[in-house]
């Protein structure tokens, strides 16, 4: 019964809460009403725009935070979608760049080939290297000219740089290049300056040794090596090496001189065969 009674009393006293409530609302709504269009305010409506203004200013507030916080909201957005734009065009420029100073690159080696086909005896054959053999018993390149295209074994192949090698063996659309580095190489080659002879054969991936050369002859370190045309192989003049190291020996005839390759084989691309059929030169 006493529970009854107390629920009974709370329910009447939040009527009584929302009925005053209601009867300010009611009034406010009465003063704001009766001030349209007037233009003088009496003291209830002083009291009325005094009770109004701190809830208008809130909610004034409340619109204007909300509205900026808005505003921020949709200009990082679109910040966001810019910059991803802006990335992408980016990174478009980069290929585009890397693209065009490959394409001329590409275009500066070609055109020293061209050059120095011209310079060469023809008939000549440009190649591209597709390819490096592992063996450890054969240092060869793999290129993208064979017999169909009419080359054979035996062909000397050059690049701007220098000597590079000679045709090994050819299948109809692919053939590999025996490297001048190769032990099994030789090449019959003269000093440029001091017109000394001897054969250069292979050392490893960046070497050659000249061979019999007399101790009594005279060669300078950095002298330059080049083909002397003998043997009916490369044609004379070709760039080969530059002498780097020079000892004699107490016993033999004949002194020990290395040189360093003008090709750089690690970087080689293209190629030049010479077309004219010669045998390999044995040792």
């Amino acid at each position: 019964m006493n529970n009854t009674i107390r629920k009974r009393g709370k329910r009447a006293s939040h009527i009584r809460v929302f009925l005053l409530f209601g009867c300010l609302f009611t009034a406010i709504l009465i003063l704001f009403i009766s001030m349209a269009g007037r233009k003088e305010f009496t003291v209830p409506h002083k009291l009325g725009l005094e009770l109004i203004g701190p809830f208008q200013t809130a909610i004034s507030k409340v619109s204007n935070y909300a509205g900026s916080v808005w505003g921020k909201y949709t200009a990082l957005l679109n910040v966001r979608d810019e910059n991803e734009q802006l990335r992408q065009e980016l990174l478009q420029y980069k290929a585009a760049n890397i693209e065009y100073r490959e394409a001329v690159a590409t275009n500066i080696r070609l055109q020293k080939l061209l050059e120095l086909k011209e310079s060469l005896p023809p008939p000549t054959l440009s190649a591209e290297i597709v390819g490096k053999d592992p063996s450890l018993w054969f240092r060869t390149f793999t290129i993208n000219r064979g017999s169909s295209d009419g080359v054979q074994k035996g062909m000397p192949v050059v690049t701007v740089e220098g000597v590079v090698g000679q045709v090994l063996t050819s299948s109809p659309n692919y053939s590999k290049v025996l490297l001048a580095t190769d032990p099994n190489s030789a090449i019959e080659v003269i000093t440029q300056k001091t017109r000394v002879q001897g054969i250069v054969k292979g050392l490893g991936p960046d070497a050659f040794a000249l061979h019999y050369v007399l101790k009594s002859a005279e060669v300078e370190k950095a002298d330059y090596v080049m083909t002397s045309g003998l043997g009916g192989v490369f044609p004379k003049g070709l760039m080969v090496g530059t002498v780097s190291e020079i000892t004699k020996s107490r016993r033999g005839m004949f002194q020990n001189i290395e040189i360093v390759p003008a090709v750089d084989f690690s970087q080689l691309e293209y190629l030049i065969i010479i077309m004219k059929k010669y045998s390999l030169t044995e040792d």
